[in-house]
């Protein structure tokens, strides 16, 4: 890679940054495309993210990924937000054009598209998500609008983010959704009668990955199990869920998909996904 004066930068703003594949599945796609682009995580404290825009506005990066903990905190500092993304109301994808940043929501449909591409149509399903920040805010707007019938756990501290979004859904979609809080009873009520279910919170992340946010008795063959969790990519969830005779997706199929659809932006470019996928898990 011969970085010069005329090298666009894109990125990704977060913390942490450490444990992201973005930067090894991006570079790979540009390199791939002999693009002249770069891409670089910068670590983001929630109290610099107003300067952390600001700055990156003002050296002209082309476009950045939005991760934990900002996805939704950006929302208003940016200029515009596509549709999906301002229903959603997170944001994980921005591009500069000449100053102007506009954010989108690659997450939602990166999703769709991870579980579509395993033969899994949401209609009618019956989706247990846990957890209702950014990214479930994503997974479950787009599993509604696909005709998915939603329940949405959240620990007691936050459970009001997932009685708002419950709300959120059925008034914006028109699809059923309801927000329990996330305890043992709640959780086993809900996965007895469902067919989908979808960890959207960071549990089992490296470096602890030996946690998960389900009690394998509670797996079930016949269950689709998604972890968006992709570091480790077999995480004990899905470790525990293939045991028990459920279908696994990992989540390096959601972070290949959204990642592709934002190159897609940045670059105009279609982006090489079976590259950027086998990028990540390498």
């Amino acid at each position: 890679m011969n970085i010069s004066g005329k090298t666009k930068i894109c990125g990704l703003i977060g913390d942490p940054v450490e444990h992201t594949m973005s930067p090894a599945m991006h570079n790979a796609a540009f390199a791939e495309l002999g693009l002249d682009y770069v891409y670089l995580p910068f670590r983001v404290r929630a109290g610099d993210l107003r300067d952390a825009v600001t700055g990156l506005k003002a050296l002209n990066v082309r476009g950045f990924n939005v991760t934990i903990p900002h996805k939704v905190s950006i929302v208003p500092l940016l200029d515009e937000i596509d549709a999906i993304a301002g229903k959603i109301g997170a944001v994980n994808t921005v591009v500069n054009d000449g100053g102007r940043l506009t954010g989108y929501n690659t997450d939602a449909a990166g999703f769709l598209k991870a579980l579509l591409e395993q033969g899994v149509d949401p209609g009618g399903k019956n989706t247990v998500i846990l957890g209702a920040g950014g990214a479930s805010r994503a997974i479950s707007f787009i599993m509604a609008d696909s005709g998915a019938r939603l329940t949405v756990l959240n620990r007691k501290e936050e459970l009001d983010w997932a009685v708002e979004l419950a709300r959120h859904i059925r008034e914006d979609v028109g699809s059923e959704a309801r927000a329990l809080e996330l305890t043992p009873d709640n959780l086993s009520g809900a996965l007895a009668k469902s067919d989908i279910l979808v960890n959207a919170t960071s549990v089992g992340m490296t470096p602890d990955s030996d946690v998960s946010p389900v009690p394998a008795i509670l797996l079930k063959s016949g269950l689709i199990v998604f972890d968006i969790v992709y570091n480790p990519v077999w995480t004990r969830l899905l470790r525990e869920a293939a045991e028990a005779g459920a279908r696994t997706i990992d989540g390096v199929d959601m972070l290949a998909w959204q990642g592709a659809l934002a190159f897609e932006k940045w670059t105009g470019r279609q982006a090489p996904v079976k590259l950027m996928r086998n990028q990540a898990l390498r």
